[in-house]
């Protein structure tokens, strides 16, 4: 017997050394049950040999192997040769080995094989010598077309093995239509294998059954591997085509072209795909309404596209159309189907708005706002509610000062014209209006034109009069006066009138705010009357303006409300000014100070400024000058290196129409690196300055200090009336000065003498020194802070500008402190100290005596 088994299984020279050293153990195993199989003489390759019951030995054995090479073993115990094997005797042994890792068992089968004359002893002659040619066991093509009307049950094919010529072989199926669902459909006889169906059978069900056919001996071994076998079952149209969607409902915009796509319809077919029996064919049968015919269908694709371009909403919004649907290609003996196809027209703005007529007449009172006047109604062929129909409205001449506003009505669709702000009867007694109307989407005319169209109208308003009051019209006016205006000027005010006789006449004006005392306005004529001087520059006119509002009344008490800006107009009354007081320069590291000038006068009163140095006595001053830096700012440099100290400058600032402002500067020449420090450095003294005493430390001060001016007084006269030959001073001082002061500390009214002393005011007293140059000097210290030295003997009179060249200054502190640079300290103290003394003991002799 021949049999389509698995591939074949090979083993290597090493593969056998390892199998008898298998078989040489197998001796040591436990042996089962000897099994003999009966075979031919030549064993081809690939043959069945027989089965082995290997559950009997070893049922947990999961490794199987043959002691011989040419036999091989499946689990289930089926034998199988190798390669050809011929049997020199009567008789061949091999073993089967089994094994169990997990458990380490291991047990044997000793299988005999024996000639197959001895089994022919046991049969019939004729089943002997009965030779036939080899044979295989392979499927045999079998098909059944459905729907066979039998009769039942109806043999579809035999199976035959070729081990029948030397078994008696039981034959047997499985799979679905036997033992699976749908069961028993087909059955096959045990001993002939006749295959037959019981029943008819469906190809849309299933398409083909796949059955398993088995051949055995009587004691239940496989003779040959099992075999399998495929019914195919043969398609018959026996199934029409379907539509998967019916009704079908499609959609497409009025005036399309010809040749745009609809939509598709589809259908399916339950028979065999790719046969005459699924081939479709679609047409249209019929259409509703049937005039014009629009619409065509693609044969194979079932595509619908229009015919014509006159798909117009207006006149139809909605087709209907019978679809057929056959198989066979549409031949004649097809199966087919009809379906109901729904064309609905979508809504395009193909149709423009129009005014129900070409003009309108309406009226209005004058001076009324925000009131319906006319309601204009439009037709709209297009769809309502929507876009296409819903209509915009413009005003396209006749507004242009913005009186009307036209809207649309959301429910009735009509454009409704109001008056925003009231007519004047007096200006215009008719209006003529042109509006426009449109959709609120844009025009799409027939073939897709978008050609921009618009429908119009005209509307006449007639305005109709009213008596009316004053009108204050511009509501605000604005005046201008200069500043420097006289008192007691009238000047024009605010200007109302009657607009029914265009006359201010019977007018009556009233301020309802307040005018700050600077007018006041005639009640009859309006105009205004200056009472107070204006002044530009002051917090009035902050913003340049000065507004008044009024009411204007006529003889029946109507009223209108304006307001009168006054805006004073500036002339040239301020002379430029210098805002900083005090300029700190540093000596050695600036030189020099920028100095800044300001207007509140407007720009054409202003700058460019013009500075120069100011002479208050009489002469050039050459110690200070001045060089420009821009229109409204100067450089202030020294020269001939001045001695540290303050000094006041008085500068000069004219502006470009020559009204010039005198500024005294206060100049502090200070040996710094930045002005901070003198910054500093003076607030320190200035608070030393600013400690107060009390009434009775001041008369005490007051007391000591015309005690001690009486003394040196009688020192002094004494001193001028002794022999001239004797010196009162030394020589090297006659030509210093005492310093006699009142106050506490020096203060910014000191002065600097050639001798570098600092000289101070003297209330009274004059200091008389003999030994000086020109006899008797007196210092007179003058309160306004301008120091002269005058000579009592003749001299000539001397400013103490001339004496500032010195390099030597002894400054008073506020403290107290006294700095004295390169003077002889020491000998004035001697000298002062050894006449008050003799000047002491002599007044006191003299009150003795």
């Amino acid at each position: 017997m021949a049999t389509d088994g698995p591939g074949q299984f090979r083993l290597e020279t090493g593969c056998h050394l390892f199998l008898l050293t298998l078989l040489v153990l197998s001796f040591s195993c436990e042996a089962c049950k000897r099994v003999t199989l009966n075979v031919p003489s030549t064993l081809e390759a690939e043959t069945f040999v027989g089965r082995v019951n290997l559950d009997e030995c070893l049922p947990s054995a999961n490794i199987i192997r043959s002691s011989d090479p040419h036999f091989r073993i499946l689990e289930d115990g089926s034998v199988y040769t190798t390669s050809t094997v011929v049997l020199s005797s009567e008789k061949k042994v091999f073993t089967i080995l089994l094994f169990n890792r997990e458990k380490k068992e291991q047990k044997h089968i000793v299988v005999l094989l024996e000639h197959h004359k001895k089994a022919l002893k046991k049969r019939h002659l004729s089943e002997a010598i009965l030779r036939r040619a080899k044979r295989r066991w392979a499927p045999i093509p079998c098909s059944l077309m459905e729907n066979s009307l039998g009769p039942f049950p109806m043999l579809l094919q035999q199976v035959q093995s070729d081990s029948a010529q030397n078994y008696t072989v039981y034959y047997s199926i499985r799979g679905p239509g036997v033992d699976q669902e749908p069961i028993n459909l087909f059955y096959i006889e045990r001993d002939t294998g006749h295959l037959y169906v019981t029943r008819p059978v469906d190809r849309e069900q299933c398409e083909s059954y796949a059955l398993v056919a088995f051949a055995s001996t009587p004691d239940g071994y496989s003779v040959d591997l099992p075999l399998p076998l495929e019914i195919k079952i043969e398609d018959e149209n026996d199934n029409a085509p379907v539509f998967t969607e019916d009704p079908c409902e499609l959609e497409i915009d009025e005036n399309c072209g010809v040749g745009t796509t609809v939509g598709q319809v589809c259908a399916t077919d339950a028979d065999e795909p790719d046969t005459m029996h699924t081939r479709l064919r679609y047409t249209i049968i019929e259409q509703q309404p049937a005039t014009p015919s629009l619409f065509s269908i693609h044969p194979s694709t079932g595509v619908i596209t229009t015919t014509s371009s006159r798909c117009d909403r207006e006149v139809m919004d909605k087709y209907c159309l019978t679809v057929k649907v056959q198989d066979m290609d549409g031949q004649y003996f097809g199966l087919w189907t009809k379906s109901t196809c729904t064309i609905t027209l979508r809504d395009v703005n193909d149709n423009l708005p129009v005014f129900q007529r070409s003009s309108y007449i309406t009226e209005v009172e004058e001076n009324k706002n925000n009131v319906e006047i006319l309601r204009l109604g439009v037709e709209d062929k297009d769809l309502i509610n929507t876009p296409n129909w819903r209509a915009n409205y413009t005003i396209l001449k006749g507004n242009e000062k913005g009186n009307f506003r036209i809207e649309t009505d959301p429910k009735t669709n009509e454009g409704i014209l109001y008056v925003v702000e009231g007519l004047n009867y007096e200006e215009a007694r008719q209006v003529v209006l042109q509006i426009g109307v449109t959709n609120q989407v844009p025009f799409c005319g027939p073939g897709g034109s978008k050609t921009p169209s618009i429908s119009t109208t005209t509307v006449t308003v007639n305005v109709k009069n009213q008596d009316e009051g004053p009108e204050c019209s511009p509501r605000m006016q604005v005046i201008h006066v200069k500043e420097n205006i006289g008192l007691g000027t009238q000047v024009d005010g605010y200007k109302a009138y009657d607009p029914e006789i265009r006359n201010n006449n019977a007018m009556r004006y009233k301020a309802l705010t307040d005018l700050r005392g600077l007018f006041t306005i005639d009640e009859e004529s309006g105009r205004i009357k200056i009472l107070r001087s204006l002044d530009r520059e002051s917090n009035t006119f902050k913003n340049k303006m000065h507004n008044i509002t009024l009411r204007v009344s006529d003889r029946d008490g109507r009223s209108c409300t304006g307001t009168l800006g006054i805006v004073v107009d500036d002339v040239n009354d301020n002379g430029p000014s210098i805002p900083r007081n005090t300029v700190i320069v540093c000596k050695n590291r600036m030189g020099s100070a920028e100095i800044v000038a300001v207007d509140p006068d407007e720009p054409t009163n202003g700058p460019p400024f013009e500075f120069s140095l100011e002479d208050r006595f009489g002469r050039d001053d050459t110690m200070w000058r001045l060089s420009r830096i821009n229109d409204t700012a100067t450089r202030l440099s020294f020269r001939n290196d001045p001695a540290f100290g303050t000094y006041e400058v008085p500068i000069i600032v004219r502006d470009r129409l020559g009204m010039s402002r005198s500024n005294l500067l206060n100049v502090n020449l200070c040996d710094c690196i930045t002005p901070n420090e003198c910054t500093s450095r003076t607030a320190t003294v200035r608070g030393a300055k600013d400690v107060s005493l009390g009434k009775w430390a001041i008369l005490a001060m007051i007391l000591g200090a015309a005690l001690l001016s009486c003394i040196l007084f009688t020192l002094v006269c004494g001193g001028a009336g002794s022999s001239p030959e004797k010196k009162t001073f030394p020589d090297d001082l006659a030509q210093q000065n005492l310093i006699v002061s009142n106050t506490e500390a020096p203060g910014d009214d000191r002065v600097y003498c050639t001798n570098g002393l600092t000289t101070q005011n003297m209330n009274t007293g004059c200091l008389l020194a003999s030994g000086a140059k020109n006899g008797q000097e007196c210092f007179e210290m003058m309160k306004g802070g301008h120091q002269t030295l005058e000579s009592c003997r003749g001299g000539g009179h001397h400013t103490l500008d001339s004496c500032r060249g010195g390099h030597h200054t002894m400054d008073s502190c506020r403290g107290g402190q006294v700095e004295m640079d390169n003077c002889r300290y020491s000998e004035w103290q001697n000298f002062t100290q050894t006449h008050l003394g003799e000047e002491s003991i002599r007044g006191h002799t003299l009150i003795k005596n």
